[in-house]
């Protein structure tokens, strides 16, 4: 797996986001994930995300556009439980369906 921008991973097959989802982090990793094509799993892996707050919410979902515009499944594993909560809070839970493990 190759570090593409800090805190963010791709090996072709997954993505995965490390560290924080935050205001201060996913302007880099959304900047970072544009220049990677989407998984080919369909899975990004959000195992080592550290802190979530709404701007993560936001980058997920923005990571489901451009998986719909690009006609692509996409999932998320091991969403942390935060990160849940505020999906369930925005009432976009739905969107954010968590991959089985």
């Amino acid at each position: 797996m190759s570090e593409v921008a800090s805190g963010f991973q791709v090996d072709g097959e997954r993505w995965a986001p490390a560290g924080p989802l935050t205001m201060d982090s996913v302007a880099t990793v959304l900047a970072a994930s544009t220049k990677a094509a989407l998984p080919a799993s369909g899975v990004i892996d959000l195992e080592r995300i550290e802190v979530v707050d709404s701007a993560g919410v936001a980058l997920l979902l923005a990571w489901k556009r451009r998986a719909e515009a690009e006609r692509k499944p996409l999932a998320f594993a091991h969403l942390p439980p935060s990160l849940d909560s505020l999906a369930q809070l925005y009432g976009v839970e739905e969107l954010l369906v968590a991959e089985p493990i």
